[in-house]
Order: C-alpha cells, then structure tokens, then sequence
C-alpha cells in the first residue's frame, strides 16, 4: 500500500527542505555560490541551517570534499572558519577566487580596463591545442586565447582565470541545452529543447566574456557585503584520504562524490586546457569512467572511509560529521563503520528544485555521525 503525503512529509525534516517556489534558482545561487557553474554541488541554505544546528558560534568548519566550496562560502557569511580539501585544480581555483578578501575598487576598476580592451581583441587564429580547435570556432578561439594573453598583465590573475574558464564553457560548440557534459561538438544548426527553436553553435566569445566580467565584479561585490571579515577560508589541493591536518576542527559539513556518476576534471576540461592546470583525475574518487562494478564500488566506498576517518582524526571531542548524500546502494553504514563513526541521526530531506531537462524530485539524507570515541 502505497504511502499518503502526510506519512511521507512525517518521515522528512521540514527546515530541510524547500520547494522550488520557496527557494527559487537565483536564491540558491546568491553571489559567488554562481561565479561559474558547477554539476553536482549542494545548496547554501542547507549549509546554513546544519553550521546553525550543529557548530558553534565562530567554530572551525572542514570539508574534506570541498567541491566548488559551498561550504566555504557559507561559512564565512554565517561567521565561522573554514578549511576546505579538494584534489581537482581547478575546483581549488574556483574556490580561492570565491573566498579571498579583495579591495573591492581596485578589482572593480580592473575589471572595467579589461572590458574595455575586449573590443580591440585582433582577429587572427592562434595557435591552439587540438581540443579547443574541435569545441570552438575559430573566432572564439581566437579571442579566449586573447584574453588569456592580457590575464597576466592585471594584480587579480586569478578572477581573470576564472572568467576565462565560465566564458570558455558558454563558448564552445555544444548545444545550449547540453552546457553539463556534451559528448561531441554541435558544428550544425540544432533544434534546441532549452529555447525551442533552431539554434546555431556559437561563433564568438568576446559576448561572453563582457557579461561575465561584469557579472563576477558584481557577485564578488554582493559577497563582500555578506561575510565575516574576521572569519578566513583555507583551501588544501591534495587527497582527502592521505592529506595532513594541522588544525583542529570543530565539525565536518560535506557532501561526498557519487559511485560512478560525475567526472570532476572531465566537466571543467576547458578550463584544464586553456589555464594550463595539473590532471589530477586518477585521485578522484568514484569517478564515472570507474563506472559502477563491484570493484568499483568497493574501491569508493574504502576511499571514502579513508578520507572520513582522516577528517574525523583531526576533530575535536564530540564534533559532528555531517554528510549530505543520496544513499541509494546503502554503503554508508558500512563506510561509517570503517571510518569509525557512529551514526547518530538520518535527516530525510526532500529534493524539488531541478528545472528544465533535469526536473523532477528525489530525496536525500543529512547523515549526523560522531567518532566512536565520543559515545
């Protein structure tokens, strides 16, 4: 006998959980949570309502799968440290430029030099690797290497590098509706499912480049508004796994890859090859090319522990882990168990906010654990 929706919403918890009129895109995406897009990372309320619960005024947070740094940034606007690790570059990039204190008028005034120049970018081909001579059209590739060109020239190289990147993935030949992970490039006109009408591969990036120079200023001016200024961010590249603590945290917020689901570096691979930045994909766990075999599984799920138990070492007594994870295989009992952490409480929360080609519902877990040694 199927449920009612009374037994079901009985089952969830309710601050965690928002329909997509209460929590509209635009608010899930404040500030520099949308300085590029990224797939797979979860949202700021949620990491609002669990810091709130669960850490305590001006606490130390730790996210050992730092994503695009949603936790980070959280962080610094609800009052607390954050020290996040992350083994993808680029995802370290990203998380830096969203996190660092800026002199908000000498970046402002930067930014507006750079958009000035965009007009005079020369039109000749450059030399360019065989990627970006397949995902773009000469113009656009002419002008996201001309651009790259001038990043060096400027204090904030690293916002610069960043612009690039989110130009670079709305420049390339890929349908409009297949931004994610588009599998070849589009050279044809295309009927498009997210305009619904005909549409054409894009030609040029210098549109892209001025809308989104202007955008991250704004963003970064928006956050800048909204933090601590007396809270800092850490961002550590390495392996969550085998990675070196030297502080202690006062819990763990995070939201761990899925089995077989997104490859991290793949999904930002234009960045990769345009800024030049170190592949580090074969650290990745639970990768989609590993895909979901029982060895597979079996390797993510000692990863993960792994990377959990490491985490939980450099806690403070009593601390809360944190996990926010769609569980369907069931491994995270057995993931807690080899992490040595106790599970203390499942929160079900209830997914409804994907629009477009991905709409549709799902529901997910806050894992609350504690090491054994706190019972």
């Amino acid at each position: 006998m199927a449920v009612t929706q009374d037994e079901l919403y009985a089952t969830l918890d309710l601050e965690l959980s928002w329909s997509e009129r209460a929590l509209p895109e635009h608010v899930r995406t404040k500030h520099v949570h949308r300085l590029h897009p990224y797939h797979g990372k979860f949202i700021p309320q949620l990491v609002e309502v669990l810091l709130e619960r669960y850490l305590p005024t001006g606490g130390h947070v730790l996210d050992p799968f730092a994503g695009s740094g949603t936790t980070l940034v959280q962080a610094l606007e609800s009052g607390l440290d954050a020290t996040a690790v992350e083994v993808a570059a680029f995802n370290c990039l990203l998380m830096r430029v969203k996190t660092a204190r800026y002199d908000v008028d000498g970046l402002g005034a930067e930014l507006r030099d750079v958009c000035a120049r965009l007009g005079s970018f020369p039109a000749k081909r450059r030399t360019a690797s065989a990627y970006v001579r397949a995902w773009y059209a000469p113009q656009a590739a002419a002008e996201l290497l001309a651009f790259r060109d001038i990043v060096p020239e400027y204090e904030h190289v690293d916002v610069l590098r960043v612009i690039l990147s989110r130009a670079a993935r709305s420049a390339r030949r890929a349908a409009h509706y297949d931004l994610e992970a588009p599998r070849e490039p589009q050279t044809a006109e295309y009927w498009c499912h997210k305009h619904r009408r005909l549409c054409r591969p894009v030609e040029s990036a210098v549109g892209f480049l001025r809308r989104y120079t202007l955008d991250t200023l704004a963003r970064i001016e928006a956050f800048a508004q909204v933090r601590d200024v007396e809270r800092d961010a850490r961002v550590l590249p390495g392996d969550a796994q085998t990675i070196a603590y030297d502080d202690v945290f006062d819990g763990v917020v995070t939201s761990p890859p899925y089995p077989g689901l997104i490859d991290y570096h793949e999904q930002h691979r234009y960045a990769y090859e345009l800024l030049g930045l170190e592949d580090r994909r074969a650290l990745e766990l639970g990768a989609a090319e590993s895909g979901t075999s029982r060895a597979a599984i079996d390797a993510y799920s000692e990863g993960i522990a792994r990377s959990l138990a490491n985490a939980a070492s450099a806690l403070a007594p009593d601390a809360p882990v944190l996990i926010v994870v769609n569980d369907r295989r069931d491994l995270y009992p057995g993931i807690l168990d080899r992490a040595g952490l106790r599970l203390e409480a499942r929160l079900r929360r209830h997914v409804n906010r994907r629009t477009g080609r991905r709409a549709g519902e799902y529901f997910e877990d806050v894992l609350v654990a504690r090491h054994d040694s706190a019972a």
